[in-house]
């Protein structure tokens, strides 16, 4: 056995243990202090807003006492107005100041008597009311300022008047301002009571931890280890032998962690995949599974054309934004995939920048080098019918992976073929399952055909587009604009419900006729619902998208549309994005009882519902991906 270093002695370890035992008192105790430090502010604050209750109900109160003295004698001129209008402006101005302050977060010397500023922070039900109660004062102030104009002859009975109708509203807004910030303060000092005693109780925790530390550093190693061989030997993958000591017995459990937890990582891996319903879902589960053993960032899957000429990017994800596209070809011969699928085994890449620098810049290497990877692993797989594909993985530290990667991924690559493999045969089940359900719809309607492809094609577009916008960067990916494109088609699904004197009527419909019209996406919700009920009772879900479309594509941005007046972000993105490219290629387009209207008016027709009936996010993308669109109206255009 060899000797040990001697961080590796108990001594040491005790006496780091207990080093950390009194350092993690030591924050506790810190925390605590800063902490009720910080509570001081809190007073100014709370004194600050009751100055805000005794100012509102001052002034609704001697505005009141002010009209019941002077208003039978304003038109002999025989009242003095002079006192109550200087103590109103000075109320309506240290009001002004302090909720301007609370709303800033920055409370003054000026309105505290400090000699430096606070900054303050508010939970979400202060901020919540103090939107409320500054708006409760934006509207009190404006209103005196009209009351003011519109008796300039008299203007403390006008002030006096206002302030007395309008007094009580803004002095109950004050004290809800006042009851939110006592709320807050006290839920504050409810948080450090819970921060200590849960500190106490880890404090005792740890305690017995290094108790437990040392009776298993001394006589149980062996023990634990051959616990764990039988555990996992009975069924519990994933089960880690605890490290107790850094000896052979160490490093063997070591190597059995790793192997226990890769066993695990694979099974919930088939298992996820088993669940899912496409490919970028199935990337998206290798990445999460394996990042705990390999680095990766960036996955993605390569399909070898027929003639071996060139190879596509099926699918691929990333954790961090990608210039990489879905669909993109890269040269085939000399490069990265064809070296891995000639040595049959994975490759690994150290230098991503120098393996490209002599090569063509259209290889894969070269761009995922100019994409920020500086190391890359290319795993050869063979999927049914005799097909060639490789599954790259990509990190931006260099010389990444490590021989044992390649090793353990040579290893896994059948497996992993073979899963991603019924991950594509289910993906192709939800594309007909999709095609055949807009196919019913449009066997109703003739005039559906062409229609559903070009807003099929706008809305993938505009997706594409409004992923672009920072608000909708994290939610909008490639796989949404992927689902979106093939869901669309089934918008109106509803219409299967539909009479064929209605559906089909040439003129325009009548408000009976109209009424049962728009029951249609309530039935396209209903029946996408029960495919959905029927897909989860297998571990699928797969129609959400459809749902979303199907019922929201009539809703307006308002909350005038129907069937359920949905408002605003209530509304899915989806159906938000749906309600643009549908009316967008209805108006461009030629209907039995219209023609089919220019795109400049149609356009203006939007605009001018921006805000009322549609998303002005997604007219602005549409403005911003006009050529695209564009291209798709001049080559599929119905007039």
């Amino acid at each position: 056995m060899p000797q040990f270093p001697w961080y590796n002695t108990i001594r040491f370890r005790v006496g780091l243990a207990l080093f950390v035992l009194f350092a993690f008192q030591a924050g506790t105790v810190g925390f605590t202090l800063y902490e009720v430090d910080l509570r001081k502010h809190d007073y100014e604050i709370l004194n600050l807003a009751g100055q805000l209750r005794v100012i509102s109900h001052t002034m609704a109160h001697e505005s009141r006492n002010y009209l019941k003295e002077n208003e039978q004698t304003v038109f002999t001129g025989q009242h003095d107005s002079g006192f109550y209008t200087r103590n109103l402006q000075q109320s309506m101005t240290l009001y002004g100041k302090i909720i301007t302050s609370f709303r800033n977060r920055r409370l003054d010397p000026e309105i505290t008597g400090r000699d430096e500023p606070l900054t303050c922070s508010w939970d979400k039900q202060s901020r919540n009311q103090l939107d409320v109660s500054a708006a409760a004062w934006e509207d009190f102030r404006g209103g005196m300022q009209r009351a003011l104009s519109a008796n300039p002859s008299h203007p403390d009975i006008a002030a006096a008047r206002y302030a007395e109708q309008r007094g009580d509203q803004l002095a109950r807004s004050s004290d809800n301002l006042s009851r939110a910030f006592q709320l807050m303060m006290e839920g504050k000092l409810a948080t450090i009571r819970l921060f200590n005693q849960i500190a106490l109780f880890a404090t005792a925790l740890l305690t017995a931890l290094i108790a437990v530390l040392l009776y298993r550093k001394v006589l149980r190693p062996l023990t634990l280890t051959l616990d764990g061989f039988s555990r996992v030997a009975n069924g519990d993958l994933g089960y880690q032998v605890p490290l107790v000591v850094d000896n052979e017995i160490g490093r063997m459990t070591q190597a059995f962690n790793r192997l226990s937890e890769r066993m695990r990582a694979l099974f919930r891996l088939t298992d996820r995949i088993n669940r899912g319903t496409n490919l970028h879902d199935a990337l998206k589960f290798v990445c999460e599974e394996f990042s705990t053993f390999l680095p990766v960032e960036w996955v993605g899957v390569l399909l070898i054309t027929p003639d071996r000429g060139r190879v596509a990017l099926e699918r691929l994800y990333s954790e961090t934004p990608s210039n990489l596209q879905e669909n993109d070809l890269f040269e085939f011969a000399l490069g990265a995939p064809e070296a891995a699928l000639d040595k049959g085994n994975a490759l690994a890449i150290d230098d991503l920048e120098a393996f490209s620098r002599d090569k063509n810049p259209d290889f894969l290497s070269a761009r995922l080098a100019r994409d920020g990877k500086r190391s890359a692993l290319f795993v050869p797989l063979t999927h049914g019918g005799g097909g060639e594909a490789v599954l790259v993985f990509a990190s931006s530290q260099a010389r990444a992976y490590t021989p044992e990667h390649v090793e353990f991924l040579s290893n896994l690559a059948a497996q992993l073929a073979h899963i991603l493999e019924k991950t594509i045969v289910m993906e192709g089940l939800v594309v007909a399952a999709v095609e055949g359900l807009a196919k019913l719809a449009e066997s109703r309607d003739p005039e559906t055909g062409d229609h559903l492809v070009r807003m099929s094609l706008y809305s993938a577009i505009l997706a594409d587009e409004l992923g672009k916008d920072e608000a909708h960067r994290g939610r909008i990916t490639p796989a949404y604009v992927r689902d979106l494109f093939r869901f669309a088609p089934m918008h109106d699904i509803g219409k299967v419900g539909i009479r064929d004197g209605i559906l089909l009527k040439p003129g325009r419909l009548d408000p009976e006729e109209r009424t049962e019209m728009e029951r249609h996406p309530v039935i396209g919700g209903q029946v996408l619902r029960r495919s959905e009920e029927q897909m989860k009772a297998l571990g699928h879900s797969i129609f959400r998208t459809g749902i979303e479309i199907a019922e929201g594509h009539h809703e307006k941005f308002d909350g005038s549309g129907y069937p359920a007046g949905l408002k605003g972000d209530a509304i899915p993105l989806s159906a938000r994005i749906i309600a643009v490219a549908d009316v967008l290629d209805a108006l461009t387009s030629k209907r039995p009882y219209k023609e089919a209207w220019p795109m400049a008016k149609a356009l203006e027709t939007i605009d001018n519902d921006s805000g009322k009936h549609f998303d002005p996010a997604v007219v602005a993308a549409l403005h911003r991906a006009l050529p695209r669109v564009m291209e798709i109206y001049e080559s599929l255009k119905h007039v």
